[in-house]
């Protein structure tokens, strides 16, 4: 089955913004020692004013999600753009440690309500297709990171001075956010049922158990997941080096090979996810991760390592997206309110994951302090039917 055009504009408007998004943090994230030695601060302030940013993509999160709900798609999700766009120029300029806090205060807001906005319109776009494509729009923000890192190298080898890149870098987003609004969706505008809602109209209905438990299931798994996202993009380079011995060069492979299975395990993901169904997604890709990083933790070489971390990286590649999809689906009257619950607890366990290990590494080595997102993608695993609730049977009436 082919989607009408409608839903293809919407879903090529969705890849964009997430694309964008994945752009934008990437090209902070390699200004960041530019940054840093333009404000004079230590790395200590710079950890602090990171989870300043942290805390405000949270709020920007919990604000955005109702919001959405309440002016639509077409409203928040460009709005949460240019609102990235200009902060990401802000950090450019920024010449002290207060004026950088401020600027990713902004940031940090902005990154979130777009988070949020564009991912409750993902599951808009997807309603309207015969087929899962939620994992595909999280590939395309690896792949804008991805070009980030190569144009953000390309402009520091150049001497382009960080003011400058990402001005241009902002300046991009609010034009593509403009450009890109008239093309979303609201949901109002499906244009096909799903073949789970079509059986159910076709049946006697049911009544479905009250989303507030499940959302919050949704979002602890969420949590659980991207916290052991958090501990690769971290730890992964410094584990080969310190615990195998390798140079530095060899040492990125680790994060890389992680990186390369995610983007491409999330590019497979809906084929597999339209076949097995989402629990399967994470019950077996959960498992999957944590055969990964065990194995990346245990072996004495560095080939079996690497292989150790692509199998964590595939793992973990398509779970996220089947839980926020869930989320948006609950009820869809709160799509975006019920999505902030799952997208901020995953958001806590991306950002406390890295610090949680680096504070088990002062009692333990740091390989055995992976045995944590190893239990935690073992319980992902176990609790992984959360994706397929039973319907509540309906009471019988009283003689």
């Amino acid at each position: 089955m082919t989607a009408p055009p409608r839903p293809r504009a919407a879903r090529f408007a969705t890849f964009m913004f997430f694309g964008l998004n994945g752009f934008a943090m990437g090209m902070w994230v390699v200004h960041i020692p530019n940054v840093e030695r333009a404000t004079g601060i230590s790395h200590s302030t710079l950890g602090a004013l990171l989870l300043v940013l942290g805390g405000a993509a949270f709020a920007g999160m919990q604000i955005a999600g109702p919001l959405v709900d309440k002016l639509g798609h077409r409203r928040l999700v460009p709005a949460a753009g240019v609102l990235l766009g200009l902060a990401v120029c802000a950090p450019g300029f920024a010449n002290s440690w207060w004026t950088l806090g401020l600027s990713l205060i902004f940031f940090g807001f902005g990154n979130g309500a777009i988070d949020v906005g564009m991912n409750s319109h993902a599951v808009v776009v997807e309603r309207a297709y015969p087929r899962p494509i939620m994992a595909a729009f999280h590939a395309m923000w690896s792949i804008g990171g991805a070009f980030a890192a190569v144009i953000g190298a390309a402009t520091l080898g150049a001497g382009v001075p960080t003011g400058v890149t990402l001005t241009c870098t902002g300046l991009l987003c609010v034009v593509l956010s403009l450009v890109s609004a008239r093309f979303l969706m609201e949901p109002s505008e499906e244009t096909a049922v799903p073949a789970v809602a079509a059986e159910e109209s076709a049946t006697e209905p049911v009544r479905r158990r009250p989303p507030g438990r499940v959302v919050w299931l949704l979002g602890l798994l969420a949590l659980a997941l991207m916290l052991s996202e958090g501990v690769a993009n971290d730890w992964a380079a410094l584990h080969m080096e310190k615990v195998l011995g390798t140079s530095a060069s060899t040492a990125a492979l680790a994060y890389g090979a992680f990186a390369v299975a995610m983007t491409t395990g999330r590019f497979l993901t809906d084929r597999v996810a339209a076949w097995a169904g989402p629990a399967a997604i994470v019950r077996y890709g959960a498992t999957l991760a944590a055969v990964g990083l065990t194995t990346a933790a245990a072996a004495p070489w560095v080939p079996v390592s690497l292989v150790g971390w692509a199998l964590f990286g595939l793992g973990l590649s398509g779970g996220v997206p089947q839980l926020f999809t869930a989320a948006g689906n609950l009820d869809t009257r709160a799509s975006g309110a019920l999505m902030a619950r799952v997208v901020g607890l995953g958001y806590v366990g991306l950002l406390a994951g890295p610090a949680l290990i680096g504070g088990l590494t002062k009692w333990m080595p740091l390989n055995v302090t992976f045995a944590v997102p190893v239990v935690l993608c073992v319980l992902a695993a176990v609790f992984a039917g959360v994706l397929n609730p039973k319907p509540e049977p309906a009471k019988q009436p009283v003689a």
